[in-house]
């Protein structure tokens, strides 16, 4: 997942835009794709005006997938839950930044559990606030959209906060991975990678068939 500037497609297609009623053949072919990793959003109503799965989907999704679970957390108060949703299957579990008053109890709670511990921040968030912590982060998932619903437009200055954030990364020598969030399509993925993004999340650009995911090489 590192700079590949010869990138062909997503790299973590997210449920969400998936068919629940086909949850498992989506699944299935995330399996068999050149996909890493699984993205599932949490979404509770409150921190962000939408309701999304919560622990059984999760539960039923790891039983079917091969590959780690990315879990992103648009809740209030995710502490009271970071033991459920590793149980649930978690490899990743990202909160946000807005949402945690004590952000690093948080990511310790998270590293406490075994998963990797990820930090998400808004459209509006300056990425400095991450610098003091930036040690504990292994994943910065970057919201280029306002966080709550799919298929929203891409955020233009996106690439400047990347390109930033990669500078502190950099400079710090945290080998901390940073995800893209919202709007990543075939126009702007390029872009994002050389900007200095590991990891881009897409939904309708996979789920609604604009691209085809290549089959894996394992």
């Amino acid at each position: 997942m590192q700079h590949n500037l010869n990138y062909h497609g997503p790299h973590c297609p997210f449920l969400l835009s998936a068919d629940f009623a086909n949850l498992e053949r989506d699944t299935q072919m995330i399996n068999t794709s050149n996909a890493d990793w699984f993205h599932v959003d949490v979404m509770d109503g409150m921190f962000v005006p939408n309701i999304s799965f919560g622990f059984p989907v999760i539960k039923a999704v790891k039983k079917h997938c091969k590959k780690p679970l990315d879990v992103h957390l648009m809740i209030v108060d995710p502490d009271r839950y970071i033991q459920q949703f590793r149980d649930a299957g978690a490899d990743y579990i990202s909160v946000h930044l807005e949402a945690c008053p004590h952000l690093h109890r948080t990511l310790q709670l998270i590293k406490s559990t075994g998963a990797k511990a990820g930090v998400a921040i808004n459209p509006h968030t300056p990425v400095s606030l991450l610098r003091d912590v930036l040690h504990d982060i292994d994943l910065v998932c970057m919201m280029s959209v306002n966080p709550g619903f799919g298929g929203q437009k891409f955020i233009e200055h996106t690439y400047s906060k990347v390109s930033e954030l990669r500078e502190m990364i950099d400079e710090k020598n945290t080998g901390t991975l940073i995800e893209i969030d919202g709007g990543v399509d075939l126009k702007n993925a390029g872009k994002l990678i050389a900007a200095g993004a590991d990891v881009l999340v897409a939904g309708n650009t996979v789920f609604h068939l604009k691209i085809p995911l290549l089959p894996s090489n394992n």
